[in-house]
């Protein structure tokens, strides 16, 4: 669960080192000029990443904490937000747009259950008017884990 926007995010194993991860929240857009003065805006989000974590032998061989997938992974990112706010003032004309991507993340779990989530990438957006190209994937999440 994510605390700085709300969102559940749920994580099942595949082999030993990848899993997929399935993300429903929100997320934020802010806009700041002369002639628009600050706007922002709190969106609907689906994201999924199929997740490969390279890091967990040498982790454990220091004595690092491995459990919940905490470790580094490469991942490809796809998500699929709305184009109306929830909350805020900026509205796209668009009714979604959608972003596909390879990414680099960290992710660690601390024994009282909270959790980070970092990560980076350049992927490729489009929407639903026909509008297209290249975009940075970047994504902090802070939260707490509900289940074990």
């Amino acid at each position: 669960m994510s605390f700085l926007l709300p969102g559940l995010e749920y994580e099942t194993v595949l082999s030993d080192k990848t899993t997929i991860d399935f993300r429903v929240g929100t997320g934020f857009t802010f806009a700041m000029g002369k002639s628009i003065g600050t706007q922002f805006g709190i969106y609907p989000n689906f994201h999924t990443q199929y997740r490969y974590y390279y890091n967990f032998e040498k982790r454990a061989d220091k004595g690092k904490n491995t459990s919940n997938n905490s470790g580094n992974y490469f991942a490809l990112n796809g998500g699929l937000y709305g184009g109306k706010p929830l909350i805020g003032e900026i509205e796209y004309n668009m009714n979604y747009g959608a972003e596909i991507g390879p990414v680099w993340g960290i992710q660690r779990v601390y024994k009282s259950g909270f959790k980070l989530d970092l990560h980076l990438g350049l992927g490729y957006s489009f929407n639903d008017l026909g509008n297209s190209g290249f975009s940075s994937l970047i994504s902090f999440r802070l939260g707490w884990l509900l289940f074990n």
